[in-house]
């Protein structure tokens, strides 16, 4: 599940600039043949380039700096790129060259972005256990009850994780779609327009959530791991296609190294709250809370059938949902790293 709660527009200007620089991906030197040659079989580069965002668990592998370490025993240099505010941007930053991993980011944005054509396949899985995704309204404003949001304006994410949850509660709830407005909106710019009043809820996860809740007196009106009793939104990591096949080496190492970080965390609650806290700026409440939750993280391969099962038939019911503008085979667009 995953996430990113970054307002400052300093930001937006990284992302502006950073996927504005796509066409700097283009390989042609003339060492290159060399350099390639140098390489072991399994690897084209000796570089990864990761995305990151200012919460969630790519941000505690990144402030941790064992996942670094591990890949350099192994002869490969990591860049981290980033701040992202969310899972959409990394998208396009790997298609357009200028990153080698998406972050662990929902999977609904990527299969939307693999739908409109982009050459992507998925490396790696994960669930948060629980599941925190909420949708929240501010003490007082009447609506308490997911019937109460007829008439009422939401910011979700577009093809994203908020919009499906507001979807799947509408559902629920037999209230009709037609009668909520959908406010699309990334988190930098859905938390001030909840905090002024401009939209009425918000669907979001954490820790945007727990902020918001704390810093705006806010409330659940639906939360995903109370209210929804299946899962249709998934974290993920993809790289571009050519990626996975010139480098399988690079995606078995960082896959590993992600595992390894997953399970690091999930066995040190405590300290992976404190960095997330570090580096995303929020009070030692939101902090308190996170911890309380003891989250897991269970990393999922590509090869796991149960897993894509449920992938897949995610991924159909958002398209029959129109969240996803048309069905897509999850299978067709995984990294082959046998």
């Amino acid at each position: 599940m995953p996430f990113s709660f970054l307002p400052p527009h300093s930001r937006r200007r990284f992302l502006q600039a950073s996927l504005g620089a796509g066409a700097l991906a283009a390989l042609g030197t003339a060492g290159a043949s060399r350099a390639d040659a140098a390489q072991p079989s399994g690897r084209k580069t000796d570089v990864a380039r990761l995305t990151w965002g200012l919460s969630g668990f790519g941000l505690i592998a990144k402030e941790r700096g064992v996942l670094d370490r591990t890949l350099a025993d192994q002869g490969i240099k990591v860049e981290w790129l980033g701040p992202f505010p969310n899972h959409a941007p990394t998208l396009q930053a790997v298609t357009g060259g200028t990153a080698d991993f998406s972050f662990g980011g929902s999977t609904t944005p990527a299969l939307a972005a693999i739908i409109a054509g982009s050459p992507l396949v998925f490396t790696q899985f994960l669930i948060y256990d629980p599941r925190t995704t909420a949708i929240i309204a501010k003490d007082g404003s009447g609506i308490d009850k997911v019937q109460d949001l007829a008439g009422k304006s939401v910011a979700v994410n577009r093809s994203g994780l908020g919009e499906f949850l507001l979807v799947a509660a509408l559902e629920k709830f037999n209230v009709d779609r037609s009668k909520v407005k959908f406010v699309y909106l990334n988190p930098p710019d859905a938390a001030p327009a909840l905090a002024s009043g401009k939209v009425d809820a918000w669907s979001m996860w954490s820790p945007g959530v727990d902020i918001a809740r704390f810093e705006y007196k806010a409330h659940d009106v639906f939360l995903e791991e109370r209210d929804l009793d299946f899962q249709i939104d998934f974290t993920s990591w993809l790289t571009r296609r050519q990626f996975a096949q010139d480098n399988p080496d690079i995606v078995r190492a960082v896959n590993a190294a992600l595992a390894a970080e997953a399970k690091w965390a999930s066995e040190n609650t405590q300290e992976a709250e404190r960095i997330a806290q570090a580096k995303g700026d929020y009070s030692d409440q939101v902090r308190d809370h996170l911890a309380s939750l003891k989250r897991k993280y269970v990393i999922y391969s590509v090869d796991d059938k149960a897993f894509l099962n449920n992938l897949q038939s995610a991924a159909d019911w958002l398209a029959e949902r129109k969240v996803l503008p048309e069905k897509v085979k999850v299978t067709d667009h995984l990294a082959k790293l046998d």
